[in-house]
């Protein structure tokens, strides 16, 4: 019997390439759609507009992206960007010299918020859909009562909100802090071996643990990391609207797990791509921005939104990596030849 051969290292790139395609097919249909409807929302001031705001949701997709990598989901996305939003305008006190202290502030009651997650499911196994549900329902609680302590609508340090006004090669800098974290977790989760460890245990969290990988350490660390990241966006997106409400956060309940899902990540842990994920954040906020242009009714963009949530679960990564596995598994014999092969065989023996 003919022994079956392995897979080249080219096969197996390309197989697990194959997940993250969909969403860069994705983005070039929306930049020739928009092309032909609506011209101007490619133009550099719609695109230098609407940059900033792709790159926070990128930021908190990021966050949510880790999270889904342990095979976990976190609700209390919201919350979190909502809260550190407010501690810069109520910690801030519209004074440029309490920025450093506002943000040490915000950041860090954004990762006891993860820490609180990661304990209560990594430490104590609690489902992380119920118990970051109702951690993000806390913080919501909090902040309806914190914003009570200082004048309403209070503008956040203006020197920040300048900062986020300012141009980088004519973006806002939050786009290049969104890059900037895009290509850290690109280098981190490829080229190190604690990220590789991290995919690892979220791929297969029982065998790790055998072979003394420590799984629960990990578990609760991604949370409070996830947080952090959320606080960021938090604190960026108070700089850009500068006068920041306590709704805020309610578009990045769904907005951060559809660009990871339909930027191709494993929903059962492990898979995941940065780079497709902030590509993904940027269909999402493109797709936004061309509805808007359009004048279509909110109530027909939530329906667009859910359709497009809908089909990146349909093409999901899992279901394309078991697409191309099974076409690439009937292309061969059992004895792990091509079909031509067999053919030729059989024609000889005739």
């Amino acid at each position: 019997m003919t022994p079956q051969r392995a897979p080249s290292a080219a096969l197996t790139r390309f197989v697990v390439a194959s997940r993250y395609m969909p969403v860069y097919l994705a983005l070039v249909l929306l930049v020739v759609v928009a092309s032909i409807w609506v011209p101007e929302t490619l133009g550099t001031v719609a695109l230098s507009a609407i940059a900033p705001f792709a790159a926070l949701l990128a930021i908190a997709a990021l966050g949510q992206m880790l999270v889904i990598m342990t095979g976990g989901i976190d609700l209390s996305t919201p919350g979190t960007i909502t809260l550190a939003a407010m501690i810069m305008a109520g910690v801030g006190q519209q004074s440029d010299g309490r920025i450093g202290i506002a943000i040490l502030t915000a950041l860090g009651v954004s990762a006891l918020i993860g820490l609180v997650n990661g304990i209560l499911i990594g430490g104590i196994k609690l489902n992380a859909l119920i118990v970051t549900l109702a951690t993000g329902q806390v913080v919501v609680g909090i902040v309806s009562r914190y914003v009570r302590t200082f004048p309403v609508q209070s503008e956040v340090p203006r020197a920040l909100s300048d900062w986020t006004a300012t141009r980088i090669l004519g973006v806002s800098p939050i786009f290049w802090i969104g890059v900037a974290v895009t290509l850290f977790f690109v280098v981190g989760l490829r080229y190190t071996s604690v990220g590789r460890r991290f995919q690892v245990v979220g791929a297969n969290p029982v065998s790790s643990n055998v072979v003394g990988v420590r799984v629960t350490l990990n578990q609760i660390m991604v949370y409070v990391v996830a947080s952090v990241l959320y606080g960021i966006a938090g604190v960026a997106l108070a700089g850009l609207l500068r006068n920041p409400g306590v709704n805020i956060g309610s578009p990045y309940l769904l907005g951060p797990i559809a660009a990871v899902v339909i930027g191709g990540a494993s929903l059962t842990g492990g898979l995941a791509s940065p780079l497709a994920t902030f590509a993904a954040a940027f269909f999402l906020t493109g797709l936004n921005q061309m509805m808007r242009s359009l004048g279509l009714a909110t109530s027909f963009q939530f329906l667009v939104f859910g359709l497009v949530i809908i089909g990146g679960m349909l093409i999901s990564g899992d279901r394309i990596i078991k697409g191309v596995e099974r076409v690439l598994r009937e292309g061969r014999k059992p004895d792990g030849r091509p079909r031509g092969e067999m053919t030729n065989s059989i024609g000889e023996i005739g």
